[in-house]
């Protein structure tokens, strides 16, 4: 195999002060723990788990292998519970959601306030006749009703599902047609970049053929908003809005007791060429691992205000908010729109108005911000934590995060974790291990895993090779909803007794994770296996670059060569000359090998809503024309047509 170069010379960089007092554990302890995990992972979430809510205890804490195991078989507990009921006693004023929409309206819900509305919504369904196992399907934003339906959901033990609200149409419809829900909650719509989205009717056009939906809670949320007046479209005996649905009970309801193994929720990932997939995870094991990655991935304190940027429709925001944070008891920052309307200024007030001090975001917002220049940059002084997922941080944006934001007082915490996994379990023990610019930090305590090659052995520290693990964890998604065959095909026939991660990966010898890209987008250039972070990174470390993407075409001497697309930072202008120079910088960073066919300087990419690029379909546009195969996460379709335009290329 080949040995990664991405992460040579890249120095550790340690916990700041400020963070290293918070720390629950001191380093020994913490040494110790991660010694002790690697060698005992079942102990290890058995204590985790004692640190949560349970009606009564497991029988076994786990039974089977991957692809069918139980954690904490017969134990029996409740995710609304452990993330509203058990902080009212000392805490139920305390602010649990602080609001806001990009248009400027402003809400401040207690958790008091969040008790009373699980509570309400999860009498009204229950009433209605869901029970244990019935699907109920969500198509709303960040909004603080979202937080109570979901909640609410957990509390009866229903299953639900959100589609996140750029879906169009037919991506909701082939989700509602999979999942079969008796109930829908649909936001009458949202803003974005200072336009209405109907999500209602677009969700009217989405139940066409759908027989099993029996009502639709509409939840009003565009009355006051400086839009034109947007009447909501209601099917008599259907629809009712949310006040109606609810109203008559009361702000208490009993909670349902649920076996730590029952379905909680139902996520959607895109596929490459088939319809999407509906991966099932367990409520109580998702809570374990979600609270666990809060701890060391936050280790939020009782005074701070942390904000999520993900979109509820995407799993981050669950795990680091909506579950994984309110189980902490965490004040969380809940926004709704694009952060950089009307400019990249908004981002920086939103921060300075709560005075925000732990964040978590994606690679993508930081490198939106730094390409806006520093202008705008205010109002980071209480910032202590950024911590990230999604893809991989450029080295050249991280010492731009660490030096520009908080005073240079921020530490940088990139993690990795995947929708499967249901956590990202890499990432710095906050306060107590170091990270190092671009990498994905240590393995996090209860996870086994290892970079094999073509055979399924285990590489060389150092060796770029396949991303498995090896050992089941409460929060790995149990199986594709009606479809357990994919499943097993997707995620464990590729290496026998392994979950395969899809992903190229190293472990260098301090112990630090760099994904450098999909398998699928690791290019095979004359013998030379290239991850694409790190022709990325050498792209994004040239002064006028911004981001970067680079993909593989097929080529009949080489095999394949790579093709980098670029967009400049503020300020820089497009020139063949320019091109030519970042030809140059990879070829000197990387290696002549790995000079790329052209260097194209684009002025977008096409993005799913988390911000993550879509690579595969910047391939397709270069060899096929044209963009094929499930688009349902594409948040920007005008980025399409643009590239086309830039290219050239024709319309097909």
């Amino acid at each position: 195999m080949e040995e990664a170069a991405v992460f040579k010379n890249k120095p550790l960089v340690a916990p700041t002060a400020k963070l290293a007092q918070q720390a629950p554990l001191s380093v020994l302890e913490a040494s110790r723990l991660l010694e002790s995990a690697r060698n005992d992972p079942l102990s290890y979430w058995e204590d985790i788990a004692e640190e949560l809510f349970w009606y009564s205890g497991w029988n076994h804490t786990l039974e089977g292998e991957l692809g069918n195991f139980r954690y904490f078989a017969g134990g029996l507990s409740n995710v609304s519970v452990n993330c509203v009921d058990r902080h009212l006693s000392q805490h139920a004023n305390k602010v649990a959601i602080f609001y806001e929409r990009e248009d400027g309206l402003r809400e401040v819900w207690s958790y008091r306030q969040l008790s009373a509305e699980v509570n309400r919504f999860a009498a009204a369904m229950r009433a209605m006749g869901i029970a244990k196992g019935d699907r109920v399907a969500i198509y709303m934003s960040n909004i603080p009703e979202v937080f109570a339906v979901i909640q609410a959901c957990y509390r009866i033990g229903a299953i639900y599902s959100v589609s996140f609200a750029g879906f169009s149409a037919e991506a909701v419809h082939d989700r509602l047609l999979d999942s079969q829900p008796r109930l829908v909650v649909v936001a009458d719509g949202s803003l974005r970049r200072g336009k209405v989205v109907p999500l209602k009717e677009t969700l009217d056009q989405a139940l066409e053929g759908i027989g099993s939906v029996e009502k639709v809670v509409v939840v009003p949320r565009l009355e006051g908003s400086r839009v034109v007046d947007h009447p909501v479209p209601m099917t008599e005996g259907r629809d009712v809005f949310y006040a109606d649905f609810v109203a008559g009970f009361g702000p208490e309801f009993p909670a349902e007791p649920i076996e730590a193994n029952e379905p909680g929720f139902i996520i959607y990932t895109s596929g490459t060429t088939s319809k999407p997939k509906g991966l099932v995870h367990s409520g109580i094991g998702f809570l374990t691992g979600a609270y666990a990655n809060v701890k060391w991935a936050l280790n939020l304190q009782p005074d701070d205000v942390y904000w999520c940027t993900a979109d509820v429709g995407w799993l981050t925001f669950p795990i680091f908010a909506l579950v994984g944070g309110l189980a902490h008891g965490a004040t969380l920052v809940a926004y709704e729109g694009a952060v950089d309307i009307p400019n990249p200024g908004r981002f920086y007030e939103v921060l300075g108005r709560y005075r925000v001090n732990k964040l978590f975001t994606a690679p993508t917002l930081l490198r939106m911000l730094r390409r806006a220049g520093d202008s705008y940059l205010e109002h980071t002084q209480d910032l202590e934590l950024i911590s990230l997922v999604g893809e991989p941080l450029d080295p050249e944006t991280f010492y731009w995060t660490k030096d520009k934001l908080g005073g240079g007082q921020v530490f940088v915490n990139n993690t990795y974790g995947q929708t499967e996994t249901g956590t990202a379990w890499a990432s710095a023990l906050v306060g107590l291990t170091p990270t190092k610019p671009g990498s994905c930090g240590h393995t996090l305590p209860g996870y086994v895993p290892e970079v094999v090659d073509e055979q399924g052995l285990p590489v060389g520290v150092g060796e770029l090779g396949y991303l498995t693990l090896k050992e089941p964890f409460p929060s790995l998604a149990r199986t594709i909803w009606n479809n357990p065959e994919r499943y097993h095909q997707t995620y464990l026939s590729r290496f026998s007794g392994r979950y395969f991660t899809a992903d190229a990966a190293a472990f260098d010898e301090d112990g630090q994770l760099w994904v450098t890209s999909r398998v699928d987008d690791v290019i095979n250039v004359a013998g030379h296996r290239i991850g694409t972070m790190e022709l990325e990174a050498a792209l994004t470390n040239h002064p006028a670059v911004s981001e970067a993407a680079v993909v593989g075409l097929p080529d009949p001497i080489k095999g394949s060569v790579p093709l980098a697309f670029v967009i400049l930072r503020a300020g820089q202008q497009k020139s063949s000359e320019l091109e030519t120079e970042l030809s140059e910088q990879i070829a000197q960073t990387v290696g002549s090998y790995a000079r790329p066919q052209r260097v194209i300087i684009s002025s977008t990419f096409p993005r799913t809503r988390s911000g993550k690029i879509m690579r595969r379909l910047l391939r397709d546009l270069m060899v096929e024309g044209q963009v094929s195969g499930d688009v349902s996460a594409l948040e920007n379709p005008e980025a399409i047509e643009n590239l086309r335009a830039e290219l050239g290329s024709p319309t097909k």
